[in-house]
């Protein structure tokens, strides 16, 4: 794993300093344009400025203006000690610091990772994904996720994405001055000579080109951190099949995630706005097809080391390859591990029941609702919204104090959802 972080490192490097490139120059033709000869240094100081302010805020406040987009709360142990237990696994796996867990309040199937580095990573999944996913199909999710934070995917993703927005405000800046003072600018070209005229042709194919070769390079990048992140997610559990099935459920969930949007979409396990995620195909995708992506984690066979996960992509790629040659060369042999003790077909419908029941109380627990257990045996569940200080027990009638309701017990985690 070291070897696949220090060769992402060099990757993203690369990409940073192509799209810094292309700000500078941008800037310099923007400058040059604006104010003469004399106006390309202040063109790229002014892009300069625009890039080191917006990675700031980002850098210093966009993993909590993620998590707030998003309406995710944080929880503690005790609001679901399964969900923690998974997540400090991964963790241990993965070599990592323990992140801080949040819960998306939707019952859409999804799942992201924010946070500069480790020490102070969050991982944010709903509440539909707890409700549906076994043990390990939610321990494949977590360590997708956690691979995103070893890999340092969401720094360089961060730090890209700042890049690739100043390009586009300058751009946009830049068109936009042209077209309400593109009159000015025509009779001072033509006084200049043929060289002004040349620039602003120049300054307007890059106002429209570099944003395009900006936004392609970083979905490019995109898609193949997460085909990175899956391959670290096999190591980690060392069982591909377990996020494969996850992977099947999410994408075949038709619940709307109604807190995602356009920004915070790329950040997502699988892309959450459905009709987008249709449409969208090669080199305008933030995400690879969700299909290949399982077939590449099914077709890694009884291994489950990058070497294998190598080969299983080059089947579906035509000899393409998405690991490191350094990493690689550094793999070591992973034997894939046996399912998790699953219930079996003979399990009995009361079983079954008992099960779905323990996964709804989760649930409820992660509402805030509260438990009362009635003199009769029954069990009530009060949402946090009943506002009266008695309620009714509906199997006996009897009257019982919401004072003394308490939330719900720590109970053991049911083997499937």
């Amino acid at each position: 794993m070291f070897e696949l972080i220090r060769a992402n490192k060099m990757k993203s490097g690369l990409l940073i300093c192509v799209m810094s490139a292309l700000l500078v120059v941008l800037g310099y033709a923007i400058g040059r344009v604006w104010m003469g000869p004399e106006g390309g240094i202040a063109g790229v100081v002014l892009a300069a400025m625009v890039a080191v302010v917006l990675t700031l805020i980002a850098y210093f406040a966009g993993d909590k203006a993620m998590l707030t987009m998003s309406r995710a709360r944080q929880i503690e142990k005790k609001d679901h000690p399964q969900l923690f237990n998974v997540v400090e696994e991964m963790a241990i796996a993965s070599g990592q610091a323990m992140p801080k867990i949040y819960i998306i309040d939707d019952t859409a199937l999804n799942a992201f990772a924010t946070g500069r580095k480790a020490e102070n990573a969050s991982v944010a999944i709903t509440s539909g994904l707890l409700a549906k996913l076994n043990r390990d199909e939610l321990q494949g999710v977590i360590a997708h996720e956690l691979g995103h934070i070893k890999n340092r995917d969401i720094l360089f993703m961060t730090l890209a994405g700042i890049l690739l927005g100043s390009i586009a405000l300058l751009a946009d800046l830049f068109l936009r001055s042209m077209w309400f003072g593109g009159g000015r600018r025509r009779r001072r070209s033509s006084k200049g000579g043929g060289a002004e005229a040349v620039f602003m042709i120049v300054g307007i194919l890059l106002a429209i080109l570099a944003p395009i070769v900006a936004r392609l390079l970083y979905l490019a990048c995109s898609r193949r951190r997460e085909y990175l992140a899956d391959a670290s997610a096999a190591i980690f559990t060392r069982y591909p099949d377990g996020l494969a099935s996850a992977l099947e459920k999410i994408s075949g969930d038709r619940e709307v995630l109604e807190v995602a949007n356009r920004a915070t979409a790329p950040m997502y396990i699988v892309h959450p706005i459905k009709a987008f995620e249709k449409r969208a195909k090669g080199l305008m995708s933030t995400h690879p097809p969700t299909e290949e992506r399982i077939a590449i984690l099914r077709s890694m066979g009884k291994s489950a080391s990058l070497t294998d996960y190598e080969r299983a992509f080059a089947q579906h790629h035509k000899g393409g390859h998405v690991v490191p040659r350094s990493a690689l060369a550094d793999a070591k042999p992973v034997a894939a591990r046996a399912a998790s003790a699953q219930p079996t077909a003979n399990e009995t419908p009361e079983a079954r029941l008992r099960r779905a029941h323990g996964a709804l109380d989760m649930v409820r627990r992660l509402h805030g609702f509260l438990f009362l257990t009635c003199a009769c045996g029954a069990r009530l569940k009060i949402p946090p919204t009943y506002s009266k200080a008695e309620v009714r027990c509906p199997r006996c009638g009897a009257a019982s104090r919401t004072a003394d309701a308490k939330p719900g017990e720590d109970e053991p985690a049911p083997a499937s959802s």
